[in-house]
């Protein structure tokens, strides 16, 4: 599953993104891919290790509604149980 936010463009500055990606890992668990920073420019990149996809999940759509409340805005949705 993969969800990737962008700010609006403000003024001359390339606008900031978000990528939020699940995926599960070779042991059965669940990583939680956090990219963000500006586009063109560099990013960070942090991972988070889950033993269930349940708390992968939970911590994805957290993720998700903090960047939607910074002003973010969903660009595009990838997954066949993608959340809304």
């Amino acid at each position: 599953m993969r969800l990737l936010l962008q700010q609006r463009p403000d003024g001359p500055e390339a606008p900031r993104f978000v990528q939020l990606m699940l995926q599960a890992d070779l042991l059965g668990g669940w990583t939680l891919v956090r990219e963000s920073g500006q586009i063109g420019g560099r990013s960070q990149l942090r991972r988070d290790q889950y033993l269930d996809r349940e708390t992968a999940l939970a911590a994805l759509e957290k993720a998700r509604d903090t960047q939607l409340k910074r002003g973010f805005q969903l660009m595009f949705v990838q997954g066949a149980d993608a959340p809304r």
